[in-house]
């Protein structure tokens, strides 16, 4: 029998995630072009998303999107149909998804050389690698690997670390010259994944050297005593020391950005996956430790941890599913050990709550009738239809990019892509662990 449970986590897997992104996605068939924007965010109240040029950091994002439910029917369709939540008739053919995925992609293979960015993990790892799993597209792996190297040319051996941003301008500071600056943010933990998968495939030491020097510098730089995080790390870039410690999109410097936090679960347990270094592990811990200690009893996080609580606060959705699946990989690390965890069900109290209070009204399939006609009859041929509604084009609300009171420009409390592709990537991720479908079916106590 359902329960209140049960139906929450029902709309991990309901048609409407795979309606939200197909009415996004099937937008694009009718140019004659590849895509060279990308979805990003939408508004405040909002509807349509606003979208970015493809060398934008979040490009990927959508792509990313279109591959998890490409993975989700080819790996996971006898699953989700056993929960009655994704009959036949509702479903995309896997032919669609596949072209789908090849034309939101094609303009974006020369990301791969961009130089001047560490964002390439983001921008390339959720459809190129993916691209090469699912499909053994060996364009795919080769973007992969040209994305790693791409990113090896921001590695500094004096400082230890990988160059975040060249540049960085808000209303109060500015770093423009990076030979006497070098800037490193936290969430440049989440890019060493691709490093590490890269290094192995080519067995390049330089390479898993370099991701392992910069995972232990931010160990010690960003992660504070109380297992907090700092944003924003400047180095002299020809000393190696640290000149200061600020934040760019939290509430202050030594506050704790809650989406900061989340990229240091996440990007620590990833680390720990390739090095098998157990104080990688006991790092995503702590910073998990921290992000639900000081989590609200709604289990949403507010954008920042320190964000004065006497004044309502942004909420952010993309925090609370980035942090989610970083649990989940220290839950499977932990039990794979033999030792006890905590972490799934910190994690299920938290994709729960995102799914009971953050979710946009559902889009829909909608079967047609198209009649054509034969030299004997006429027939009808059933045709899927996306119908949005009149709600917003992302999966989830609640997300917020940028509440820091000095930055150029705010967003706060809206939908956002990579909310949305951390959500989907949760949903497969507990299909792979076996607990989707326990979730489901109102026996979620026993994944606990």
């Amino acid at each position: 029998m359902a329960t209140a449970t049960s139906r929450d986590f029902e709309k991990l897997y309901s048609a409407n995630v795979f309606a939200k992104i197909w009415g996004v996605a099937q937008k694009a068939f009718l140019r004659s072009a590849p895509p060279v924007l990308f979805p990003e965010y939408t508004k405040p109240g909002g509807v349509g998303y606003v979208y970015r040029e493809l060398e934008f950091w979040t490009s990927g994002f959508f792509p990313g999107c279109l591959y998890l439910l490409l993975e989700r029917q080819r790996k996971y369709a006898h699953k989700t149909r056993h929960m009655f939540l994704s009959p036949r008739e509702n479903e995309l053919h896997e032919l669609q998804l596949q072209f789908a995925c090849k034309w939101w992609t094609a303009s974006l293979y020369t990301n791969a050389t961009v130089k001047t960015t560490h964002d390439l993990g983001f921008m390339i790892v959720p459809w190129a690698r993916a691209s090469w799993e699912l499909e053994n597209d060996l364009r795919g792996y080769d973007t992969v690997i040209t994305a790693a190297r791409s990113l090896m040319s921001r590695y500094s051996p004096v400082v230890g670390c990988i160059r975040s941003w060249d540049t960085c301008i808000t209303k109060r500071y500015s770093f423009r010259e990076p030979d006497k600056d070098f800037l490193v943010i936290v969430d440049n933990m989440m890019n060493l994944d691709m490093l590490f998968w890269a290094a192995a495939k080519l067995q390049d030491d330089a390479m898993y050297a370099a991701a392992l020097s910069h995972a232990k510098l931010s160990q010690r730089c960003h992660v504070r005593a109380d297992s907090s995080t700092a944003h924003v790390v400047v180095f002299d870039p020809a000393s190696g020391t640290i000149k200061s410690i600020l934040t760019n999109q939290g509430y202050a410097d030594e506050s704790c950005w809650s989406r900061g936090q989340a990229w240091a679960i996440t990007g620590f347990a990833q680390t720990y996956r390739w090095t098998q270094d157990g104080s990688f592990m006991e790092t995503a811990k702590a910073c998990a430790d921290y992000f639900m200690k000081h989590l609200p009893t709604s289990g949403i996080p507010p954008w920042d941890f320190q964000a004065p609580r006497n004044e309502p606060q942004p909420p952010d959705t993309s925090a609370a599913m980035i942090a989610s699946y970083g649990m989940l990989l220290i839950h499977e690390a932990e039990t794979a050990a033999g030792r006890p965890s905590a972490y799934l069900k910190h994690a299920l109290r938290i994709i729960q709550a995102v799914c009971a209070s953050h979710l946009n009204n559902p889009a829909k399939f909608v079967a047609r009738d198209d009649v054509v006609e034969t030299p004997e009859r006429l027939d009808t041929q059933k045709a899927m239809v996306v119908d949005m509604g009149e709600d917003a084009e992302t999966i989830l609300n609640g997300a917020t990019i940028n509440n820091y009171e000095f930055a150029p420009r705010k967003w706060a409390n809206h939908g956002l892509v990579y909310a949305d592709y951390f959500f989907l990537l949760v949903g497969n991720k507990l299909l792979e662990m076996g607990i989707g479908e326990v979730l489901v079916s109102g026996r979620g106590s026993k994944a606990t």
